[in-house]
This record gives structure tokens, sequence and C-alpha cells, in this order.
């Protein structure tokens, strides 16, 4: 199984969040299911940047970014070489730190 390592985030995760995943889910996925509220404004079909994460340990054993997610990536906020939509990457067998960006654009959430 496969360890990810959330670190505190204010409104999704306050206290940070450390769970096993089985198989190969999308982060996004794995994050939902272990309680983490991570936005995911477009149905999880990389058509947004609210899933938007930093892959701090680990981001080399995630499936490789497609052009159309990396176009995406270009319009997230505090977007680093690290930066992912967990809804597209697929997670392996190394273990992962993760950290959620300060903020996101999610005009569906604020109204």
């Amino acid at each position: 199984m496969t360890k990810v390592t959330v670190k505190p985030h204010p409104d999704q995760a306050p206290a940070g969040a450390q769970f096993e995943v089985q198989g190969h889910p999308t982060l996004c996925d794995a994050l939902l299911d272990a309680g983490v509220d991570i936005d995911h404004a477009c149905g999880k079909v990389g058509a947004c940047t609210t899933c938007h994460v930093i892959v701090e340990e680990g981001f080399d054993s995630l499936n490789e970014a497609s052009d159309r997610e990396e176009d995406m990536l270009d319009r997230a906020w505090g977007v680093t070489p690290h930066s992912r939509l967990s809804c597209q990457a697929v997670v392996a067998d190394t273990d992962l730190v993760v950290s959620l960006p300060k903020y996101t654009i999610n005009l569906e959430r604020e109204g």
C-alpha cells in the first residue's frame, strides 16, 4: 500500500492527514476517500484547476502529465515544477507527501 501524507492546510486539512491507498486511484479520489475536502469543480475531468496539489515527495512515481493538464496548470495559483491536477495524477507504489496551495480559483464555491 502507498502512504500519502498531506501537509496541514487551513481549510481543506487543518490537521493535515496521513492515510494508505490501495490500488492506483487518482490522487483526488484518494484524498476525497480519506476525508480531505479538496475542490474538484469540473467533476474530475481535468478542465479546471481547483484540485491543484504540489507533490513534494514521490512526484516522479506519478503518471506523466498530459499536454492538456500542463495547459490547465498554467492557470493555477501558486504552480510549481511539482504541481499536478490531483484528478489526473494516478497514485503508484511510492509514498507521497502532498501540500495544497493556499488559494484556488473556484468560482462555484465562491458564489
